[in-house]
């Protein structure tokens, strides 16, 4: 069915929408291109329509996967998933990376400024551009509204938009604010960062209730990847965690209450954590089953070198290739993943949030710990690398594979006759999430520390499928360490940390945080948010720049 979904979205290729920021105007560039009006005429146009706008999340063009179609050099780094990633990642300690990219040196020395970043241009530009998109379909849709299943695509294009706009929301805090109206009329203003989030909040819940008649499907009545009522609440619960962030008043209750709604929904967790993460993770139904919302990829129909071919390839040299293959029981010669982009790393002391037992940094096979008596969420290696993280050294830090080109039946898809692309999907929300909003929901409402024992069971249920003990009682400090090994790499670690007052502070260091290679040095509280770009600043005068960063140049 994915297939299907995404391509659909390439056929929209025959709708134009040229420019999505400074200029909101869907009317094509060229004679021989088709308006809005004339493509969006049937419901299986707006089925394909719909489709065009959750290909936003994971194309990089109509073309090619080489060719991008928004203003950044490399069309791999123009990807939504990717650099999602990156910016929650990249910006702590979870993530480092040795490639010279300039966007690279910026995210992980947090020096970015208002200049132009690949990161922050693709982020940015293709959210706004999935709320165009979205927009222009409710403008089109809003014209066909008595006809039959309208209303239903309606409500999953107001999803999307919303998701585009939490993401902008988390990210950038105060972006424009386009509504269909703009298409083609005035240009977006802002309406602050608390007043974005009230108007998610409110979009969120009239398409969960059916408000005016456009409802998100129940759980498991629309054909997966597409969008129900269980994304929808998994977005709220995600958005009250935060909410003392965005707009002051702390919202627990209501993080806790989202997070129950969602697992009231019927949701299960995989039994095996690493099946989450494979090739045919929503083939497998014990995988799809903890999945809640997820970006799909195709190897044959979606393909970029972004999302999760970027997150397998970039993490392996020749050597951990061949050596995690080796170590598994695969035949000499067999590597793990397909390619070996050899950038992305792990810091020692984000690995030290995982229960690692018998950890050898001069082991000479193996992983460089005994891994069947770990956690089983670690997915590490460190042979023939060095233990202090150093950005110009290719074999420092931990190497990660919890992406990789293999199947749940053991099938590796990493053969030289094989293509380089990943058909794993990337899961936006899933079961476990829900669980961990719900126990630092109870923690904070009980002053830190929590025994409640519906929040203590989900936390064993987690703490169980890894093969670890759960303690008596969890405070936030462990939550966040839980956090630190479920979530990892998955975009969840930059919101964490604000959330937790540890990004800025100096007691909370990580390798090159400011630039400073041990790390220890406060950050200046306006890097919470990025920077708006400034091209959009500059085609928008009705834009303000975020605080600290009007200087920026």
């Amino acid at each position: 069915m994915k297939k299907y979904i995404y391509s659909l979205a390439i056929a929209m290729s025959a709708l134009t929408l040229n420019s999505c920021i400074g200029d909101l105007d869907t009317m094509p560039l060229n004679e021989t291109d088709k308006t809005a009006e004339q493509v969006y005429v049937t419901l299986g146009d707006f089925e394909k329509g719909l489709a065009y706008i959750y290909g936003s999340f994971s194309l990089v063009s109509q073309s090619d996967p080489g060719s991008a179609d928004i203003n950044v050099g490399d069309a791999g780094a123009s990807e939504l998933v990717r650099q999602y990633m990156v910016l929650n990642e990249m910006s702590v300690g979870s993530l480092k990376c040795v490639w010279g990219d300039a966007y690279v040196a910026d995210l992980q020395n947090n020096s970015w400024t208002t200049a132009p970043n690949d990161a922050l241009i693709a982020v940015y530009t293709r959210c706004m551009m999935i709320v165009t998109r979205a927009n222009e379909f409710l403008l089109q849709s809003d014209k066909k509204i008595d006809m039959e299943g309208i209303k239903e695509l309606r409500a999953e294009a107001r999803f999307l938009r919303s998701l585009g706009y939490y993401i902008l929301l988390d990210l950038f805090g105060n972006p424009p604010f386009a509504l269909p109206e703009n298409i083609g009329g005035v240009l977006p203003t802002q309406i602050g960062r608390e007043g974005l989030f009230n108007w998610i909040e409110s979009e969120l819940k009239a398409i969960i209730s059916g408000e005016g008649g456009e409802a998100l499907p129940n759980k498991g009545s629309v054909a997966y990847p597409r969008a129900d009522k269980g994304a929808a609440q998994a977005v709220l619960a995600r958005m009250y965690l935060n909410a003392e962030v965005y707009t002051g008043t702390a919202r627990w209750a209501d993080a806790k209450a989202a997070a129950e709604a969602v697992i009231a929904m019927g949701y299960k967790l995989c039994p095996n954590y690493e099946e989450l993460f494979m090739q045919d993770n929503t083939e497998n139904l014990n995988a799809r089953n903890e999945f809640i919302f997820a970006i799909a990829y195709d190897r044959d129909k979606t393909q970029s070198y972004g999302g999760t071919t970027a997150l397998i390839n970039a993490s392996l040299g020749e050597d951990a290739n061949n050596g995690i293959a080796a170590a598994l029981g695969y035949p000499a010669g067999t590597k793990i993943s397909r390619d070996q982009w050899n950038g992305y790393h792990v810091p020692n002391e984000y690995v030290a949030n995982f229960d690692l037992v018998g950890v050898d940094w001069e082991a000479k096979s193996g992983f460089g710990y005994n891994r069947e008596k770990s956690d089983r969420r670690a997915f590490f290696y460190n042979i023939g690398g060095v233990e202090a993280y150093d950005k110009a050294n290719v074999n420092s830090g931990w190497r990660c594979w919890k992406f990789n080109s293999r199947a749940s039946d053991g099938t590796l898809y990493s053969t030289d006759n094989y293509t380089i692309f990943s058909s794993a999907d990337f899961p936006m929300f899933r079961l476990a999430e829900m669980y961990l909003i719900y126990a630092e929901a109870q923690a904070r409402l009980d002053g830190g520390t929590t025994t409640d024992s519906k929040a203590m069971g989900y936390i064993k249920e987690l703490r169980d499928r890894a093969g670890v003990t759960t303690p008596s009682s969890i405070n936030l400090d462990f939550i966040l360490k839980e956090r630190a090994c479920e979530l990892m790499w998955e975009g969840h670690r930059r919101t964490d940390l604000i959330r937790y007052g540890y990004f800025t502070a100096m007691s909370y260091p990580w390798p090159y945080k400011g630039g400073i290679p041990d790390g220890k040095v406060a950050l200046p509280s306006y890097r919470t948010v990025y920077p708006l770009l400034q091209s959009d600043l500059s085609e928008n005068p009705n834009l303000v720049q975020n605080t600290g960063y009007q200087s920026n140049n």
